[in-house]
């Protein structure tokens, strides 16, 4: 039997959908979460970004906390960001220093957003996108958390909620602040 050209046109497009429908299907109910670990256990990379509310100042590694603390990647025009931005504030109020990285962003669009809904950072920095490539960034909101070397102990993609803190956060930054062990602070910071 010989296939007509208008019968391949057909049958070709026809295939490739089913391969598509079995690749999605045989992905239901699996774990979709992308874990990235580049800058684990690694320092910060270094910067010199400018200050969201002063951008003539310029900020550094050497004027970020000596204590431990989440580094935050946000952005006014982030969906998630706004989902996750109460809680923040909460962190803020419950003694967790958090410095935020503003990401392609308007400075104004940022600065309106905050003076709407409140500040929960210590500081903040203005990101046009090329520390997000240094830091290895998937899209915003993610975070790290930083010991007080500045070495990036656990990295979070996604929204920071109160189950998350509470399992993955809250037990990092505790391990960090009590300075235990290495081991004890891998076990504490690796969970996820």
């Amino acid at each position: 039997m010989v296939l007509k050209k208008k019968q391949i046109w057909f049958i070709v497009p026809l295939i490739a959908f089913a391969v598509v429908v079995v690749l999605f299907y045989s992905r239901l109910g699996k774990d979709t979460t992308v874990v990235t670990s580049a800058m684990l256990n690694k320092p910060l990379p270094n910067f010199s970004l400018p200050l969201l509310t002063q951008p003539d100042k310029m900020i550094t590694p050497a004027d970020l906390p000596k204590n431990p603390y989440i580094l935050n990647i946000w952005g006014s025009w982030c969906i998630t960001c706004k989902i996750e931005h109460p809680f923040l504030l909460q962190m803020k109020d419950q003694g967790v220093t958090i410095v935020g990285v503003n990401y392609k962003d308007e400075t104004a669009d940022a600065l309106n957003y905050l003076n709407e809904h409140k500040d929960p950072f210590l500081l903040n920095v203005q990101d046009s996108g090329s520390y997000g490539i240094d830091l290895g960034l998937t899209g915003a909101p993610e975070s790290f958390v930083v010991d007080k070397t500045g070495v990036v102990r656990q990295h979070i993609i996604g929204e920071i909620n109160e189950e998350r803190f509470n399992n993955q956060v809250l037990p990092c930054i505790t391990a960090l602040q009590k300075d235990v062990s290495e081991s004890q602070m891998m076990k504490a910071c690796q969970k996820s």
